[in-house]
């Protein structure tokens, strides 16, 4: 069975105290400054966009970290960049957050991640508080469920950009090429599924990534297979997100 042990304080009252599993894995500490984060982020964006032109798509990631209010004064201070679009600027679970952002800001949202159903983000498609809708096929539902939030952002002028983090796999990448290549409204694909050889030998497919543009399989089902003896080369390693703090310490969103 996995063993936890702590690490022993250097003095009274230090916190920095971790539970470790398996291998002693330990989470990484990120420590998050909102105020050192919003001087600086329209002048790097801007930097970008006067460096590689108007032609760039930039987008911005903020990970749900600025409260409602921060949201919308960040989304102003970045409106000049022309951010193709700005990402998780708020709690995605407040489905009221984004209004003041739009009462404030043109600059396009991005949200969804999170979202395990078409209840999580009904609201901010039919109101119209977002412009790209951000789910996952493994997590809202599946393919059939995932086609009524795209019926339903496509009546309100919200595209589509499924998040596609590696940890997805080849397979949940299969099934957003097909929704993608069948969804009018569609906008973006995040792809960060890397096509290595040790990847490509685990998940045969005739999928491929050319120029910034995926070439859809017309195989049977998803168009892709697991190699479950590929697969016994391998073993678990244990590994983890990791854990943000503020500056006193305090637990922040990640």
């Amino acid at each position: 069975m996995p063993t936890a042990s702590y690490a022993i304080p250097e003095k009274k009252g230090d916190v920095k105290n971790y539970i470790t599993d398996y291998a002693g894995i330990q989470p990484k500490v990120e420590i998050w400054d909102t105020d050192k984060y919003m001087r600086f982020m329209p002048d790097a964006l801007m930097r970008i966009r006067d460096r590689f032109g108007p032609e760039l798509k930039i987008l911005h990631d903020v990970h749900h970290r600025l409260t409602p209010r921060e949201a919308a004064e960040s989304a102003r201070a970045v409106e000049p960049v022309g951010l193709y679009w700005l990402e998780d600027p708020a709690p995605a679970d407040d489905q009221q957050a984004l209004r003041m952002l739009r009462h404030h800001s043109t600059v396009p949202v991005a949200i969804g991640e999170v979202f395990n159903s078409i209840w999580d983000c009904n609201r901010l498609i039919e109101e119209e508080l977002i412009d790209f809708i951000r789910v996952a096929v493994i997590y809202a539902g599946g393919i059939t469920h995932v086609r009524r939030i795209v019926d339903l952002a496509e009546l309100h002028h919200v595209k589509t950009g499924f998040h596609g983090a590696p940890s997805h796999s080849p397979i949940s990448m299969a099934a957003h090429h097909h929704l993608n290549a069948w969804a009018p409204n569609f906008g973006v694909q995040e792809y960060l599924v890397l096509g290595t050889p040790e990847c490509d030998a685990l998940f045969p497919s005739e999928h491929r990534m050319e120029n910034g543009m995926v070439h859809v399989s017309d195989a049977p089902g998803l168009g892709i297979d697991f190699d479950e003896k590929e697969a016994e080369r391998y073993s678990y390693q244990p590994g983890s997100h990791p854990v943000v703090r503020l500056e006193d310490g305090t637990m922040w969103n990640y």
